[in-house]
Formats: C-alpha cells, sequence, structure tokens
C-alpha cells in the first residue's frame, strides 16, 4: 500500500542528511556476536560511522552446505546497507568465498556487481585476504587455521592456491598439538587462553620458515586483554610481527583494510604493517 504523500521517506541520502561522512556496514555468520563492528570503529577517525547486521538462519549449524544454500542473503545486506547510505559494507567470516564454489574470480566479479548495483563498496573477508597478500607483494603463505574445523581450513587454502599463493603449510590447534581432537576445540567457542597466540604462531614459523608472511583466520579470539578479556588479531598483531619479524594477515585486518582503502580513510594507531601500509 502506498504510503500519504506527507509521509513518504526519500528513496537516496543526500550527504547533508548522512550521520557520518563516511558510513560502513557488516555482517557475520549467524548466531555469532562479532566483534569486528566495534574493532573497526575502536580504530577508525571519528568520522566514520559503523552499523551491524547479523544473518539469521534458524536451523543454522556453521556448515558450508548453509553457507551456500544462504549465499543469496548477502544481496539482501548489500542492498539494505545502500538504501541506508552506507559507503562500505564487509561481510565477516572466511569461508563464505570458498564455500560459494563460485572461484576466486566469481567471487571479484560477485563483489564488483554488488558495489555496482547498490552504490556502495561490497567487500569480503575471504577475498580481502587475496587483496592484500597482493598489495603486500606477498608470494609464500603459512595458514594458522587456529580453530577452523578441516574442511574449513582446507577450503581457505585451496582458494589461496586457486588465487596463485604458495601455501607452504596450513593446520589448526588440533594439527599444532594443542588439543586432542576437534571437539575440544569446538568446546572453547572461539576464545582460547592468551599464551596460545605465541605458542601457535611459532609452531606455524618453525613449519614454515621460508613464508613471506603469515595468516590465520581472523574469527579467533585470545585472552589476552585486561582481566582475560577475549580479543581478536587485531590487538595481537603488532606483538606477533616482532616477534617473527614478517607480516602477519588475519581475514579480519584484511577485511578492515580493505574498507579503509575503499573509504580512502587511515585507520588511528599502530595495528600491524597491512593497516599501517595506509
Amino acid at each position: 500500500m502506498k504510503m500519504p504523500e506527507n509521509l513518504e521517506m526519500p528513496q537516496e541520502w543526500t550527504p547533508e542528511q548522512k550521520l557520518f561522512p563516511h558510513q560502513v556496514g557488516f555482517t557475520c555468520p549467524p548466531f555469532d556476536f562479532d566483534a569486528a563492528p566495534t574493532d573497526f570503529l575502536r580504530i577508525a577517525p571519528p568520522t566514520v560511522g559503523v552499523h551491524g547486521w547479523m544473518l539469521h538462519v534458524p536451523d543454522y549449524q556453521h556448515g558450508l552446505d548453509q553457507r551456500k544454500r544462504n549465499f543469496g542473503m548477502l544481496k539482501d545486506f548489500a542492498h539494505c546497507m545502500g538504501r541506508n547510505g552506507v559507503d562500505a559494507c564487509g561481510q565477516v567470516g572466511s569461508n563464505w568465498v570458498h564455500a560459494s564454489g563460485l572461484g576466486v574470480d566469481g567471487i571479484r566479479e560477485f563483489c564488483e556487481k554488488l558495489s555496482d548495483e547498490h552504490g556502495l563498496a561490497f567487500h569480503m573477508a575471504g577475498y580481502a585476504m587475496v587483496e592484500a597478500l597482493r598489495a603486500m607483494n606477498v608470494e609464500k603463505i603459512a595458514l594458522n587455521a587456529v580453530y577452523h574445523w578441516p574442511d574449513w581450513w582446507q577450503g581457505t587454502a585451496g582458494f589461496l592456491e586457486e588465487a596463485g599463493f604458495d601455501v607452504l603449510w596450513a593446520g589448526n590447534f588440533v594439527d599444532q598439538g594443542w588439543f586432542a581432537d576437534q571437539s575440544a576445540v569446538n568446546e572453547q567457542r572461539w576464545i582460547f587462553d592468551g599464551d596460545l597466540a605465541d605458542k601457535s604462531f611459532q609452531y606455524v614459523a618453525e613449519k614454515a620458515p621460508a613464508a613471506d608472511a603469515y595468516i590465520v583466520n581472523g574469527m579467533c579470539n585470545f585472552r589476552t586483554g585486561q582481566n582475560g578479556q577475549p580479543e581478536r588479531m587485531l590487538h595481537q598483531t603488532p606483538r606477533l610481527e616482532t616477534m617473527l619479524g614478517k607480516p602477519v594477515i588475519a581475514h579480519d585486518t584484511a577485511l578492515y583494510w580493505r574498507m579503509f582503502k575503499s573509504l580512502s580513510v587511515k585507520p588511528q594507531g599502530r595495528h600491524g604493517q597491512l593497516l599501517e601500509s595506509l
């Protein structure tokens, strides 16, 4: 039913109507309270505003097949963000790109199409990693797959190999010997002891000393904050890079980098080589 004329809202936001000069939107997998909006806003200048949108799939069990079936929800997300004056939006979670079955070029085209259709810059964490590694002139990598199931991280490694990178080593916390099996990892629900961050990356570095950079699935949390508060890779990166002497790039920091790049805005503070390259 058509609204009365005096109640109709404008279809597009003009610059003077925007709450912030630079508006950003994030979405994350169903049933995940995601730190990306908070982390991004924490390092952004005050000209940036952030909004989050949680996908809703009632029977979601974190399966790759469910990601593929619900891939179209990203179009809904981009549509809503575009209608609300968002300049750049990001899909958090590294597995959606390889679960889609579209391949590297297909994902690039998908992101470009959504960007054009909705008048914003649409980015996916899995493809942002590819763009970040290319921008850093990285060829050889090692993947710290942290808590990811084998089919998850194997898909990530395959996607990166398809993109042209040499994956020297890849494995999760079970492969590294920190947990007996995947069920023990899953019980932690993405949150791990603070000292595991350093120990895990030291292990990966020993397995692949020739790597140009060490990469990690970005939604892992370590209890390194005040009073043991969980913190993501954004907080770990400067310390790990100092320890390893090489770039450390996570899917979340790669996504932030790509979104800041689209906004032509620099983050505030020091957060590792990739973000500081802006």
